[in-house]
């Protein structure tokens, strides 16, 4: 648990690692932590050049793109939040709608298409990479492409893990829009250890390090890109990359037994987890066993509160109809609390406030600088657009658009959907604690919560609290129990009026995330056994 001064040292966590797990956490002066074990190294690489923890989390955010496509793309959006300098700041790089997205375009339609031009918003990932650079990086950007390039040259061998989401992706994907070409160069998905390459992919990944970005959104590429979406029936004009921006933002922060909770305001739903723990604060978790299903229970109640909330009032900033500070009122959270029943799963509408695929990652530095950043195609692969002879993969960020008539969240040209990547970050005193992050599109809030509890009400160390079993909730409140929970927590679970999902979902799984915590000494960092993920330092 941390001190007095906000430093998290080791003998305070529990080293113990109850959960089945192959990994140890890494204690180093300069650490980075991802979901692919070359991305790490290309983060490494970058602090061993000299380079600080923004750097290393570009380099190795850029790399990913290449080495978990399953996951992200050059068409990603992407969120972070960095300490530097005595403060954290936030930076929102999720894209816009195209102009011409207005409600009449997609009349007759029960919900937002998933795949296809109909579904890509404008991609902000590059936008992020530019302006955290510019602002932050000692590096230069193009030397943040090197380990990336190299990989979409000269090829990589495709990681077990990665091989299995990108099979499971195959039936998923449309065939006329260029996945296929691009993505199953030998008719089918790579099989683990096989190397996989795309010049096109590389030569693209330096047009926009030489030009600082600008040929993404002004330049070939963006015209690449509005070529590719008018031939196939798309809305996306020249105007709307050129007039693209990704926004500096103040972080969300909720206070929670004794330390600072820090969200990514909306149109993230990081909100949602940041309710749950409020309503969590309510209840007395450390006189739990953190795995007993009284605990369990507590915790599945309050992210369905949360979510609730977030279903109903997050979208675009400009068209809530809540403030978000109003959703974490004190008063407002306590009140939710009062819901929950202790013994049975209650099903939650939204409150009244008072009125006024995804690849996540974490670099720290010896000079104190730390970076929690995530980056999505969303479902998996995205849109399963792919622009010819660019090995630009593009995400499905619209689907997260409502069409129910005056909805916040409805869609509309210009606009930000609902986004549910969302890096999260603690603080005590005013000084950094961790950074963290959990992935997989819904399970992120409840994946935030259940480690946020297991690091701060129980003192788990980082290793442990990603080890554990998750629960994710799906928006009708069912319960979905990752395999390796216990039967009996399973067992009591139903007995108390939840329902359990029978088939868990194949391909958006229960997440897998990463953890930094601040140390006397430097860190020590975490990575989940859920996918390929490694933490290296030195």
């Amino acid at each position: 648990m941390p001190d007095e001064t906000g430093t998290v040292r080791p003998p305070h966590f529990d080293w113990k690692l109850p959960y089945p797990s192959r990994r140890q956490p890494v204690f180093a002066r300069n650490v980075v932590a991802t979901s692919q074990p070359l991305a790490t190294q290309a983060g490494v690489a970058m602090l061993a050049k000299g380079g600080n923890a923004v750097d290393a989390a570009l380099a190795t955010a850029i790399t990913l793109t290449v080495v978990e496509p399953c996951s992200n793309g050059l068409g990603s959006d992407l969120f972070a939040l960095l300490w530097t300098g005595g403060e954290l700041v936030g930076l929102n790089a999720s894209g816009r709608a195209p102009a011409a997205w207005h409600p009449a375009r997609f009349a007759g339609k029960q919900a937002m298409p998933e795949r296809g031009w109909e579904t890509v918003t404008v991609p902000g990932a590059v936008s992020g990479w530019r302006a955290l650079s510019q602002r932050f990086g000692e590096l230069p950007f193009a030397d943040l492409f090197e380990p990336a390039i190299r990989y979409a040259r000269d090829g990589f061998a495709v990681s077990p893990i990665v091989a299995e989401k990108w099979a499971l992706a195959v039936p998923h994907m449309p065939r006329d829009l260029g996945w296929f070409e691009h993505f199953m160069p030998r008719g089918r998905a790579p099989l683990p250890g096989e190397l996989w390459s795309s010049r096109a992919l590389a030569s693209t990944l330096t047009k926009i390090a030489q030009t600082d970005g600008e040929a993404f959104y002004r330049g070939e590429l963006a015209q690449a890109m509005v070529r590719h979406a008018k031939s196939a029936g798309g809305a996306h004009a020249l105007e709307d990359f050129a007039s693209h921006t990704c926004d500096w933002v103040t972080p969300l922060a909720l206070d929670y037994r004794g330390v600072t909770i820090h969200e990514i305001p909306p149109n993230g739903q990081g909100i949602a987890a940041l309710m749950a723990l409020g309503v969590l604060e309510n209840f007395d978790l450390a006189s739990m066993p953190p795995d007993s299903a009284a605990a369990q229970h507590l915790l599945i109640e309050a992210m369905k509160l949360g979510f609730a909330d977030a279903y109903e009032y997050v979208s675009d900033p400009s068209t809530m109809t809540v403030n978000p500070g109003a959703l974490l009122d004190r008063a407002y959270l306590a009140q939710r609390a009062k819901l929950v029943d202790r013994s049975r799963a209650t099903s939650f509408g939204p409150g009244e406030p008072p009125r006024s695929g995804t690849v996540y990652l974490c670099a720290g530095d010896e000079n104190g600088m730390l970076v929690s950043l995530i980056q999505s195609n969303y479902m998996g692969f995205g849109s399963g657009v792919v622009v010819p002879d660019t090995g630009i993969s593009l995400q499905n960020r619209g689907a997260g658009f409502t069409l129910k008539p005056g909805h916040a969240n409805e869609v509309g040209g210009g606009k930000r959907p609902y986004h549910t990547i969302i890096p999260g970050f603690v603080t005590r005193g005013g000084a950094p604690l961790a950074a963290f992050g959990v992935m997989g599109g819904p399970i992120q809030p409840p994946g935030h919560v259940q480690t946020l509890v297991r690091l701060v009400d129980y003192g788990m160390n980082p290793q442990a609290v990603l080890d554990a079993p998750r629960w994710k909730v799906a928006p009708s409140g069912a319960v979905d129990l990752e395999a390796s929970a216990s039967p009996e927590l399973r067992a009591k679970l139903i007995a108390m009026g939840h329902v359990i999902a029978e088939q868990p979902d194949s391909y958006m799984d229960f997440g897998a995330g990463q953890y930094i915590v601040k140390t006397d000494e430097g860190y020590v960092a975490a990575s989940d056994p859920r996918r390929d993920g490694q933490a290296a330092g030195f």
